[in-house]
């Protein structure tokens, strides 16, 4: 065994190794110079030990570890020791033992990093603060920051080292082998599909790829398997599953990247209970498996229609109340000419309950509230506190006692409670509720981030089609392959906004986490669905000619999903931030800051492509 090799991992050793000779090697987390000692914790993905050099050991040794630095790379041989009583590290692992090292060769020397890669436990920060607690306030805030998010993304390969993130790629690691052995032994086939197809617009714009061969055409990198997985069904490969690279350039946010990767399945002869059963099955395998968190089954579902009505979005987060009543009945029992037109001019007016919560808002916490709604499109939010038997408000006046009686009784309210009211047209009452919702959660405390909770849930009977006001047309609310409920065939035509979709989403916690639908086999069903979108047989033909073909020959009835994986890790790992679960990800505006990805490339090149 060459010399430097080591003989355990930073994380492995404990009381049962004491007195063993053994070769550690890693990074320096932290260096102490007490004159007569130097500790070292050497850090490497599986944990930290820490390093104790005496003097007596060598002194050429002695200065070499007074010589180190943070991030340097060694390899240290040495006796495995108990730590003196009371110096115990209850933090590590491998905190009740040293290593007293008798030989060290410096692998790599490293600059300054332009940022600190040491992290603490949140047991050790919590103790920390317990200690700052005890010292006095003037030492409060001393709390560990990141680095700037920018600068951590353009050293990312440095970031990557922070214990988090390792944690958070192994949940990632486990989270997909899980998927695999799950499916495996369900009978599911994994199956590779293209990277370089056909751009198919009626979704997100495609990244397009010059083909050097046929000048003048391009190829499109997959906003998702879905023609493929599709005519794998037709070749009768009636379980498939993929987990999927997939690109989509759009608009960037907290929780979307323009490469993200998803569990792509696919099944035959099924219906929307067979793709249930078998996620559900498969979500609960995941929670118990990768977090040890038992998921009640069968998980509920909402109609797309109750969770517009009662939280406001289609990917509502159940794990608190404040649910949205419709309010439309007491209306005519007001004198607020604002409710009143709402009404006349077919929109809604709603509200929801925001319990005990009277006394937490202000005036000017009051008034935030309502900029919070107008943000999402609401002219105005009316609040209303219920203080005993009075109710106070702004439009107090408006509001005769029979009003404020069945006010009470539509929002069940009582004494200490906050009326929060959005008169307008339907869909921006939904957002602007809706996302109050989600802001009040947030200020009143109603989820607690140090104890996990999952609410997952299915959203069924979606909308087949949308109306796009800008290109006066049907549009297909998810992708134009979506089966409608058969008992809505009849509707295409006549009226599509009644059409329904066989299409379903997952939701956890607020976040759409997967979606799917039973899909499209028929040609002649097919053909009339582009025909509500649009097409003509022509267009239809350019567009999706290989599949119309695929379905003239057999198809056979098929449904699938996919999961987003990249937001199934961030929710399993309790961040908010989908940037810390891609080990290489791009920033909100796209690039690669550590490669500086997208560049220019050199004019040669684009010769040959032709452009």
């Amino acid at each position: 065994m060459p010399r430097w090799r080591r003989t355990h991992t930073c994380g492995e050793l404990r009381e049962s190794h004491i007195g063993q000779t053994v070769v550690l090697n890693g990074w320096v987390n932290t260096y102490r110079d007490h004159n007569i000692f130097v500790f070292v914790d050497l850090r490497d993905r599986y944990g930290m030990t820490q390093l104790v050099f005496e003097p007596e050991r060598g002194l050429e040794l002695f200065r070499q570890a007074q010589e180190l630095r943070s991030e340097w790379v060694i390899a240290v041989r040495g006796t495995v020791a108990r730590r003196l009583p009371g110096k115990e590290n209850p933090d590590l692992a491998t905190g009740t033992v040293e290593l007293k090292v008798e030989d060290m060769q410096v692998l790599n020397r490293c600059p300054t990093p332009p940022f600190e890669v040491v992290e603490i436990t949140e047991e050790a920060k919590e103790r920390k603060r317990e200690k700052v607690r005890e010292k006095g306030k003037e030492l409060e805030g001393r709390e560990e920051q990141l680095a700037n998010e920018e600068l951590r993304l353009q050293y990312r390969y440095l970031d990557l080292r922070r214990p988090s993130l390792q944690r958070i790629l192994g949940l990632r690691h486990r989270l997909n082998k899980v998927i695999r052995d799950y499916l495996d032994a369900r009978g599911f086939l994994e199956i590779e599909t293209p990277l370089l197809g056909r751009s198919t617009p009626e979704g997100a714009r495609d990244y397009l790829v010059p083909s050097r061969l046929f000048p003048g055409s391009w190829y499109a990198l997959p906003q998702s398997p879905q023609l493929y997985k599709q005519l794998l069904m037709v070749a009768g490969y009636d379980k498939y599953f993929q987990i999927a690279r997939c690109l989509r350039d759009e608009d960037l946010r907290a929780d979307r990247q323009p490469e993200f990767t998803q569990l792509d399945l696919e099944m035959s002869f099924v219906d929307r209970e067979d793709i249930f059963h078998v996620i559900e099955g498969l979500t609960a395998e995941i929670f118990q498996k990768c977090l040890g968190v038992t998921i009640p089954l069968p998980l509920p579902r909402l109609s797309y229609p109750d969770a517009m009505l009662r939280y406001g979005t289609d990917k509502p987060d159940l794990r608190y109340g404040l649910e949205i009543v419709d309010l439309c009945g007491v209306v005519p029992q007001t004198e607020f000419r604002v409710f009143h037109e709402a009404v006349a001019s077919g929109g809604k007016v709603r509200g929801l309950n925001a319990r005990g919560a009277a006394e937490a808002f202000s005036r000017k916490g009051l008034d935030e509230l309502t900029e919070h709604a107008k943000r999402f499109g609401a002219k105005g939010l009316v609040w209303i506190k219920v203080e005993g038997d009075k109710l106070t408000s702004p439009i107090e006046k408006f509001l005769p006692p029979p009003a404020q009686q069945a006010l009470r009784q539509a929002l069940g309210a009582s004494p200490g409670d906050l009326l929060l009211i959005v008169a307008d047209q339907e869909e921006i009452v939904c957002q602007a509720l809706g996302n109050l919702r989600t802001r009040l959660a947030s200020l009143l405390n109603l989820v607690d981030p140090n104890k996990p909770d999952f609410k997952i849930a299915w959203i069924v009977d979606f909308p087949q089609f949308l109306w796009d006001d800008e290109e006066k047309r049907w549009v297909a609310n998810h992708h134009p392959f979506t089966a409608p409920l058969e008992e809505d065939w009849e509707k295409l035509e006549r009226d599509p906004a009644g059409v329904r979709a066989q299409a379903y989403d997952l939701v956890i916690n607020g976040y759409e986490c997967g979606g799917g639908s039973i899909r499209i086999h028929n040609p002649e069903l097919q053909a009339r669905v582009f025909a509500v979108l649009g097409m003509t047989p022509e267009q239809a033909r350019q567009r999706f000619g290989f599949l119309l073909d695929a379905l003239r020959y057999g198809a056979p009835p098929h449904g699938g999903i996919a999961l987003g994986l990249d937001r199934w890790v961030m929710i399993l790992a309790g961040t908010t931030n989908i940037r810390d679960v891609i080990a290489f990800p791009k920033n909100q505006k796209a690039r690669d800051l550590m490669t500086g990805a997208p560049a220019p490339v050199d004019p040669k090149q684009l010769k040959e492509l032709g452009l």
